[in-house]
């Protein structure tokens, strides 16, 4: 058996290629310009069938019409009352401060077992310039806390300066301590 040669076969079908097309076809030629002499038809028909109107008669249509746009309807006086009314009326407003209670903030920065470890972390609060306190608490726990502050944004303040040298898990709580 001879071996095929799909190369060869492959070019036989190229040359019975279908002729080229025309570039340009007749029959969209003829559309194209069957349309176009419809529309100049309809285009001549529509002026053959307007009615003509004397150019005096057009002049008048025009000269009525740039009158009626001139006259303008006049404007009618419109009076405010509130212009009026306003300076009689006066509002009274009742200042009630309410009594608030002033919400004082401490800062925890630990919880220990030992005295020792909070004491040491109070020492460290202390080479940053703020003051803590070791309370204890039932005699086990040890809290190494900071404050009382008026305002949060005081205690936040406090509180960036101590992330800043590393002392890090401090947290605001609005608590009262007696």
């Amino acid at each position: 058996m001879a071996p095929k040669d799909y190369v060869a076969r492959g070019q036989n079908k190229k040359q019975q290629a279908a002729p080229p097309k025309s570039k340009f076809p007749a029959l969209r030629l003829l559309i194209t310009l069957g349309l176009v002499a419809g529309f100049a038809y309809f285009l001549w028909s529509l002026k053959k069938n307007a009615p003509e109107q004397p150019e005096e008669v057009v002049a008048e249509k025009i000269e009525n019409k740039a009158k009626s746009e001139d006259v303008l309807p006049e404007i009618p006086e419109e009076e405010w009352e509130f212009i009026t009314s306003l300076p009689e009326y006066s509002v009274e407003i009742e200042n009630k401060q309410q009594d608030q209670p002033i919400i004082l903030r401490l800062m925890q920065c630990g919880s220990f077992r030992k005295q020792s470890q909070a004491e040491e972390l109070r020492a460290r609060i202390a080479f940053q310039g703020l003051e803590a306190q070791v309370k204890t608490q039932s005699g086990r726990w040890y809290r190494v806390i900071l404050g009382p502050y008026e305002s949060k944004r005081l205690a936040e303040k406090d509180r960036h300066k101590l992330q800043r040298a590393k002392i890090i898990g401090c947290k605001i709580w609005n608590w009262n301590l007696n």
